[in-house]
């Protein structure tokens, strides 16, 4: 595996005309060889050894000049211990060092892959580290001594050094918890190979239980030579493999190779199964293969712990319910909460909410971080119950009066459900505000429990909680939903909101109702301008359009890219103007007109970059200003946006996507730009200029938390057509490099992205997350998970879905942008243009250009979305 230095990350839209667009994929183009590449997908015994030996030396001459006091003679258990340190001592003073180690398990990763380097051994050549005053760990100073007098001279090599270390720390950690015994594995480890699991695709259909199961158990096997059989057909089955690292070849009598399977893969369970020999011979197709391994017996047994522990309701002679005890939920929440209770795991969708009604507190709240089942169900119930089922089926359980108890009994559990009912519609109409507002069913739901409600002094209050919680979100998160109840009931009108109250979360949010200007070009390049609803029909917009096209019926409305490549929309398909990627256009054509319909001139993008105008805008400057942009855009995003953009579920009213197609297409569109105005500056020197202020604007970008438009700017500098620009590298100063080399680290996609997730997890909000990868993550869980088991809904895969959306709520859980300079700073001040240019680089440096017109330079970038013509464009600067 290469380091991906030359790489891109377009979002692709597939599906017929107007059909919600997916993620295709991602892209990866390797750089063979460059001076600063770090193999980060590596496993320790492949990560370059020298990097590892330089980085120990630093380390050590650092320790020695320091606290040279603190490599010493030991005596423990009446043993003597020659010039080492404790792990716990040199823990400590890793964190003390201020190199910017910010927790201890960070620095145990960093003494974890010395030790697995063999820079750092153990008096009894233990290869686990242990953060302990009773173990003790000797470097090895022969080879890593320095020269006399020999002092460390460059304190931004050793925080390279000790960053490379970190990077491979966690990979280090986790790879030790599975060489351990799974009897000796602690609490955070088995949380680490759990939090592992989660994103190892053969696991992808099992329960939580499950993979919590299994992260006991998970052994860790490797082999080093390509060719090695695993096992040969008709073997006895003794393990489950899953490929963690590598691939493998299956290879069967009379057929010969049948199969390649890669990371993520497994192999081995049928035979366990079955109980029966192996059916293939699986035999290594590369060095260095790392596996998984479940042993038969610890298969067998969770097999049966997890059927022992699960709860199966039946009626009339049909499993309706399907429950499973949560005999672990996390170490770090109160026992109450762990014991005793029980995870719905699949079920009818009524049985689900008469489940959830029953189990519910009254003041539990769509992000509760330990009773999850009301989010849950909130969030995902439109992939399988219809709206108007769901209002049916509330106003039915309002409504019902228990049949058995005495009469106080039977009043006073009717009141405790209704309570709970309008608690939950409380949260509903507090998640989807005015989505709901134009759904017949939902209007008259809402009217019929505060009728309903106002006949009970007891609960006329609560169908006002809605919109006092609209007026205080804050509380909602902090999981205090509770409102004081107010004597007077009220209409739908106020279950909803007022429209103020809609607008409040976002400015700019785009809703389906919303009538925009659809731009639709005619073969001859002439623009028609038509206003309709972002979830108008092609059938609307061709109807629209008629008197001016003529020949009404005889036109279709056709989707065209940049390449010229034709899509003809189907008359049923919606939403089709908002879905529109990077430079495509639709047309209204005939027939006739198609073969000869060619892309319209603004489609090819610029012919003459921009690199004047940036050049009076300081890469600071440009960061703030994209910041504010992105974070109107990214907090208009509805988390149902992303649901439906995924599963396509049944039509819900008055839902778009159209928010979330802007964001991605800023992404693309961001990207493009920089690697656009890099191909159209024909001098060097200018182009180095501007690939250092792109850098710059990237790190500026990351510092305030826009991990979006950072992923987007790396990825835009990393374009094929940019990285094999040798003599513009060339000419960027050694410090520029060396932070290129260090951002492009959180461009890792090994092991799913962790340098990312572990970056993230470290962040407080509000900040503007990596959107393709969450919406990546969304189509791993809902293409590795059946929504339908035994004709029961698989609530599971609905827990995994809403977990993924929660992530949304967290990273806005702020009322501001990321932080932006441009909300502290003084007016800008007129300086000579000449002198800003020489000067751009420079953070003193101050824009030239007003914020007003930064701000409309970068809500209309131009860009050439063209693989071929920016790579003829590269060749042109340096064949």
């Amino acid at each position: 595996m290469h380091l991906f230095r030359s790489s891109s990350y377009e979002i692709r839209l597939e599906g017929e005309g107007g059909s919600l667009p997916r993620i295709q994929g991602i892209r990866w183009t390797p750089l063979l060889d460059t001076e600063s590449s770090l193999d980060y997908g590596h496993s320790l015994t492949q990560a370059s050894s020298d990097r590892i030996w330089r980085a120990g030396k630093l380390l050590y001459i650092h320790l020695t000049s320091t606290r040279p006091g603190l490599i010493r003679d030991h005596k423990h258990h009446l043993r003597h211990h020659r010039q080492c340190c404790s792990g716990r001592e040199l823990v400590d003073w890793l964190l003390s060092t201020g190199l910017a180690l910010q927790t201890r398990s960070q620095a145990i990763g960093i003494c974890q892959v010395l030790v697995d380097g063999g820079v750092l051994t153990h008096v009894k050549q233990e290869w686990h580290f242990q953060d302990k005053d009773t173990q003790f760990y000797r470097f090895a100073e022969l080879e890593l001594s320095p020269d006399p007098g020999t002092g460390l001279r460059d304190v931004e090599e050793l925080l390279e050094a000790l960053a490379f270390l970190a990077q491979l720390g966690p990979d280090a950690l986790l790879t030790m918890a599975l060489r351990k015994p799974p009897s000796q594995r602690t609490e955070d480890e088995l949380e680490l190979i759990f939090e592992e699991l989660l994103h190892i695709k053969a696991v992808a259909h099992l329960s939580r239980s499950v993979k919590r199961e299994l992260a006991s158990v998970l052994m860790f096997e490797s082999h080093q030579r390509a060719g090695t059989v695993l096992f040969s057909q008709g073997d006895k089955g003794t393990s489950w493999y899953i490929i963690w690292k590598g691939s493998v070849n299956v290879v069967t009598h009379g057929k010969g190779l049948v199969a390649t399977l890669h990371e993520g893969d497994d192999f081995g369970q049928l035979a366990l199964v079955n109980d029966a020999p192996r059916a293939a011979t699986i035999i290594l197709r590369e060095d260095n293969c790392h596996f998984l391994r479940v042993d038969k017996q610890d298969f067998n047994r969770i097999l049966k712990d997890v059927e022992a522990n699960t709860m199966r309701l039946k009626e009339h002679g049909k499993v309706v319910l399907v429950l499973q005890k949560n005999l672990q939920g996390g170490s770090n929440q109160p026992a109450t909460a762990r014991s005793s209770r029980y995870l719905v795991m699949a079920g009818t969708p009524e049985k689900i909410l008469e489940h959830l009604l029953e189990f519910m507190r009254l003041d539990g709240t769509l992000y509760d971080p330990v009773d999850t089942l009301l989010g849950d169900f909130l969030l995902t119930y439109t992939v399988f119950m219809p709206t108007s089922q769901l209002c049916r089926a509330l106003l039915h359980h309002f409504r019902a009066e228990p049949m058995e108890g005495s009469e106080q009994d039977k009043a006073t559990y009717s009141l405790h459900k209704r309570r709970k009912i309008l608690r939950l519609v409380s949260q509903w109409v507090l998640l989807y505000g005015r989505l709901l507002q134009g759904d017949r069913s939902t209007t008259a739901l809402l009217q019929n429990l505060a009728d309903l409600a106002s006949r009970d002094p007891r609960l006329g209050g609560m169908v006002q909680e809605p919109a006092q919680e609209r007026r205080r979100p804050r509380a909602l998160e902090n999981g205090d939903g509770s409102v004081s109840p107010q004597p007077k009931a009220q209409s739908s009108v106020t279950w909803l909101g007022s429209q103020e109250e809609a607008i409040l979360s976002s400015t700019c949010a785009l809703r389906a109702q919303d009538k925009v200007p659809y731009e639709i070009y005619r073969a001859d390049h002439s623009c028609l301008v038509t206003v309709l609803p972002i979830n108008a029909s092609v059938r609307d917009v061709l109807r629209s359009l008629a008197p001016r096209l003529g020949r009404d019926g005889e036109h279709i409305l056709v989707k065209v890219n940049s390449a010229g490549d034709k899509v003809g929309l189907q008359l049923d398909a919606v939403g089709v103007f908002t879905a529109l990627g990077l430079n495509e256009r639709l047309f209204a054509v005939s027939m006739e007109e198609l073969s000869s319909l060619t892309p319209h001139p603004e489609q090819l993008g610029p012919q003459i970059g921009s690199s004047e105008t940036l050049n009076l805008i300081s890469s600071k400057d440009l960061a703030s200003h994209l910041t504010d942009y992105d974070w109107n855009l990214f907090k208009s995003i509805h988390q149902v946006e992303m649901l439906h953009y995924i599963t396509r579920p049944p039509k819900f009213h008055d839902v778009t996507t159209a928010n979330l197609e802007r964001v991605m297409r800023r992404f693309n569109e961001l990207q493009y730009w920089v690697a656009t105005e890099l191909c159209l500056c024909n001098e060097v020197g200018r182009r180095a200029q501007l690939l250092r202020k792109f850098i710059k604007l990237a790190a500026h970008l990351k510092e305030q938390k826009n991990l979006n438009s950072f992923f987007a700017v790396m990825f835009g500098v990393s374009n094929t057509a940019v990285s094999r620009l040798a003599r513009t590298w060339e000419k960027l100063p050694h410090k520029i490099r060396k932070l290129h080399a260090v951002l492009e680290r959180m461009l890792d996609p090994s092991w799913n992205h962790r340098v990312y997730r572990l970056a993230v997890a470290k962040l407080s909000p509000p900040i503007i997350p990596f959107v393709p990868l969450l919406l990546k993550d969304m189509t791993f869980i809902h293409e590795g998970n059946h929504t339908l088991a035994e004709n029961l809904i698989n609530f599971e895969k609905m827990h995994m879905m809403a977990k993924t959306l929660r992530v949304l709520q967290r990273c806005r859980g702020h009322a501001h942008a990321p932080l932006s300079p441009l909300r502290t700073r003084s007016q800008h001040r007129s300086e000579d243009p000449k002198a800003v240019r020489m000067s751009t680089c420079s953070e003193q440096s101050l824009s030239v250009r007003s914020p007003v017109s930064t701000w409309a330079y970068l809500q209309h970038l131009r860009a050439i979305d063209s693989q071929k013509e920016l790579l003829r464009l590269s060749r042109d600067l340096e064949p």
